[in-house]
């Protein structure tokens, strides 16, 4: 079975929520639906020119670039290969905004309210003279969201193999219902610094 350091699993965001300590201390969790995911295919660097393992969740497959000694074809990951205190990174597709200015999409901190400007919001100049275009990559009004998005060093607060569900500290990207992957970082907190408020300044 998968070791600590390899855990990786897909699923579904279902809600926001929180968790009380015995203390009385909340944490604010995402709960998502992980798995049972099945191991469609493993890639290895002889025929498809790189090491990866494929695995499937509902109609979903997704693949992860994990060493591949430990994993077959018809193989399950279970959520219960995750232990509280384990740090992971979650990817998947960020909520879409439509068409958004330059303020809401980059926060840009607009004109000054007085001296009689009309349009405190407009993005001001994009480009000079020279090279009498707007270059590439600057940042101006238009589609928002809806593009990969990974939460680095998020933390598994609880796990609920009968339902297969995961806690995890804070919020994940997506709508809900959307799909997400779960990869294990390889590094572990003490469950009761999870549980920690950050100190105020």
């Amino acid at each position: 079975m998968a070791r600590f350091f390899m855990s990786f699993i897909l699923a579904k965001k279902l809600n926001m929520s929180q968790l009380f300590t015995e203390a009385g201390r909340v944490v604010p969790v995402t709960v998502l639906e992980a798995g049972p995911c099945k191991i469609t295919q493993v890639k290895t660097s002889e025929k498809d020119k790189y090491e990866a393992v494929q695995i499937s969740f509902g109609k979903k497959k997704k693949e992860f670039k994990v060493p591949i000694n430990d994993y077959q074809p018809g193989q399950e990951i279970k959520v219960s290969d995750f232990t509280p205190g384990q740090v992971i990174d979650i990817s998947g597709i960020s909520k879409g905004r439509g068409f958004a200015g330059a303020m809401k999409r980059h926060g840009f901190h607009g004109a000054p309210g007085s001296h009689g400007h009309d349009h405190p919001r407009a993005v001001g100049s994009i480009g000079q003279r020279f090279p009498q275009h707007v270059r590439p990559g600057l940042r101006m009004a238009g589609h928002m969201g809806s593009q990969n998005s990974t939460v680095k060093h998020s933390v598994v607060v609880a796990v609920d193999p009968l339902r297969n569900f995961l806690f995890v500290k804070g919020g994940v990207p997506g709508h809900f219902g959307s799909m997400v992957k779960v990869m294990a970082t390889g590094k572990k907190k003490e469950i009761s610094k999870v549980f920690e408020y950050p100190a105020k300044a």
